[in-house]
């Protein structure tokens, strides 16, 4: 079979799906994936590599790279290396991003930029895939792409003698039924049509909408609106592009412990875990406020956890006990909730290189798999769907599911699924006779993330306690049955502290200092860049909205000022940086000094950039494009630093 190498960089798993899905397809198309997560530098070598080279990159943040990413990174980013360091290489790269945050696919777009830096030439487009309107929009088109710019890639690559041949070949190959041949000529018809930049996908979305709604206009107006559970005219009526269904490799059995000990301590990541008490809540908001905010103090006196403001922490949680309780009483597994998951590869599997879970632990109850291991709220990805259609009895219920992981489907997915942020457990209550045995849900559902928070505090100002600040999420969920859920980890918090919370006010407790509440587990997570300049003296600004003024605390604790100073009423942040646009240019422009974003970054961070660049084209007298750049040295330099999500 003709090899290719896979790399694969995740934050949260998106991308080493895609990746394995890649690796999974390429059998049926006469290759073979060597896959490996892009931090495993040990078991490949760009340098000596003469296969083609497939990268799926995912983008975290507001444009940072995944943590799996920053060795390899570092390294290729090396001045020292010659430009034709990677003149040998033929690479296809996808991105994974989000155009609602400013630096869409920035992730993929670094990796893509120094590999040409180094003389790598690409072989097939690069794609850049949005989660604002559905990855798949772009990630189907693509990987079914990939097959023939392989096939033209290994074609072209047997030599000169034989690519004249391949030529001739090509020519008569009308007359011939090879099914690369025939690949390999599709594709100069269709590469044009795989053009993945943002305008021409944004286009293809309102044409294809154009389209529908076409057809709706022809079709007798229906009495019922579409939903999670039903579909109307064209899509009802229409013949479904459907996934292939993944191969199932896990075989799990449920035992009886009879006492024995069993694991209870979640897999989380290499970080130390530190299990600190809940010294101190307090609710920072009033009673009747939009937004209910708290501040959580933890005691951290008795471990080596260390912090400085700026950085960030893990706050481990479990999934909703009530929520769980009804996944279990759905899969009919309530009266076996204490019994020992035990997991094996099934012999049979045809997935490649299949593995048994890393975020499962041995030995641990079923209760405490679904609580502690399992992102049981993660929206089902299409080929999750895809293998819940094969259990699923009602053929009403079945048709309904192909639709939403269809081709044809993807409005109703992005719709009902996707941006209703729909869970395996309102698909098992929206489709009664679907049910799937325990090991399709282990291979479909991600390992459960632990939640970062920013410190909010000075371990000057506060010793041995670590302070940290939150809205309580809520948001309302209108699958099957209207309801407001919280979420996973801010609602737990809020839970635990609910009998021992603090008004909003200064008084403190008569208990002092004595615990108020269980402890939690927390992992550091340091940002490496958001801390205060080294030299006390350098001016700097502070723009953190809401919760996100929560490291600004702790740099004005650090540097011993006075938490927060009135200003006249500005309804938002980049208003108040408008209004001071003299002292902001001279900060940043002659005094060497240093701006900090906290806090949202689809719609603030972008305003405060877009002011910021406003503010220095009318200060210094330049163009736009010329401030823009001014802008983007700052970022260089680490005096533009932004924390947000």
């Amino acid at each position: 079979m003709r090899r290719f190498l896979l790399l694969y960089a995740t934050e949260r798993g998106q991308a080493k799906a895609i990746a394995e899905e890649i690796s999974e397809k390429a059998v049926a198309y006469g290759f073979s994936a060597d896959l490996h997560c892009i931090s495993e530098s040990h078991k490949y070598d760009l340098k000596t590599e003469t296969a083609p080279l497939v990268v799926v990159v995912s983008t975290t943040g507001n444009g940072d790279l995944p943590d799996t990413a920053r060795k390899f990174v570092k390294a290729i980013q090396d001045k020292t290396l010659p430009s034709d360091f990677f003149a040998h290489l033929w690479y296809g790269l996808l991105g994974l991003g989000d155009s609602e945050y400013t630096y869409f696919c920035n992730g993929g777009k670094i990796i893509d930029k120094r590999l040409q830096e180094l003389g790598a030439q690409r072989f097939y487009d690069t794609g850049h895939a949005d989660d604002c309107v559905g990855l798949e929009l772009v990630v189907e088109p693509w990987i079914n792409g990939l097959w023939a710019a392989l096939a033209k890639h290994f074609l072209l690559s047997r030599g000169k003698e034989e690519m004249n041949g391949t030529l001739t070949m090509a020519s008569d190959a009308s007359r011939r039924t090879d099914p690369v041949t025939q690949e390999l000529l599709h594709i100069e018809s269709q590469v044009g049509l795989l053009s993945l930049d943002d305008s021409r996908r944004k286009d293809a979305e309102v044409l294809e909408q154009n389209a529908v709604n076409r057809g709706q206009s022809k079709t007798l107006t229906a009495d019922f609106e579409p939903s999670l559970t039903r579909s109307i005219p064209p899509l009802s009526q229409a013949s479904l592009s459907i996934p292939a269904l993944p191969p199932e490799y896990l075989q799990v059995h449920l035992e009886e412990s009879f006492g024995q000990e069993q694991s209870q301590a979640p897999v989380t990541s290499v970080d130390p875990i530190f299990h600190v008490p809940i010294s101190k809540a307090v609710q920072l908001t009033m009673n009747d406020a939009i937004k209910t905010t708290l501040l959580i103090e933890l005691d951290i006196s008795k471990t080596d956890f260390s912090y400085q403001p700026g950085d960030a922490f893990n706050v481990i949680c479990p999934n909703s006990d009530s929520e769980v309780q009804h996944l279990l009483q759905r899969l009919q597994l309530t009266d076996r909730r204490e019994h020992c998951v035990v997991l094996n590869i099934k012999a049979d599997t045809k997935k490649k290189g299949a593995a048994l879970p890393q975020h499962i632990p041995e030995k641990c109850s079923l209760q405490f798999l679904l609580t502690w291991c399992l992102e049981i709220r993660a929206v089902p990805k299409k080929a999750f769907l895809r293998a819940l259609v094969d259990h699923t009895g009602d053929g009403a219920e079945k048709r309904r599911l192909q639709e939403l992981c269809s081709r044809q489907g993807a409005a109703d997915y992005s719709r009902f699924v996707r941006d209703s942020r729909a869970c395996l457990l309102d698909l098992l209550l929206a489709f009664p006779s679907c049910r799937p045995p325990l090991g399709l849900l282990l291979e479909h559902l991600p390992k459960l993330q632990p939640r970062p928070y920013s410190c909010a505090s000075s371990s000057l100002f506060h010793p041995g306690k670590l302070h940290f600040i939150f809205n309580i999420v809520e948001f309302w969920s209108d699958t099957t049955v209207v309801a407001l859920r919280k979420g996973v980890c801010t609602g737990w918090l809020a839970t635990l502290v609910e009998s021992v919370l603090q008004p909003n006010t200064h008084a403190s407790r008569a208990d002092g200092e004595k615990a108020l509440a269980p402890e939690i587990s927390i992992s550091p997570r340091a940002t490496n860049f958001f801390h205060l300049p080294n030299d006390p003296s350098v001016p700097i600004i502070m723009v953190g909205p809401g919760t996100g003024i929560a490291p600004f605390i702790g740099f004005l604790q650090h540097r011993d000022a006075p938490v927060g100073e009135e200003e006249a009423p500005a309804k938002y942040v980049q208003d108040s940086i408008q209004r001071h646009s003299k002292q902001v240019a001279r900060v940043l422009l002659q005094e060497n000094g240093h701006v900090y974003v906290c806090g949202d970054a689809k719609n603030m961070a972008k305003d405060v950039n877009d002011v910021l660049v406003e503010i220095i084209s009318k200060e210094v007298g330049v163009e736009k494009l010329e401030a823009m750049k001014t802008l983007a040295t700052l970022k260089e330099e680490k005096r533009y630093l932004q924390d947000i999500w």
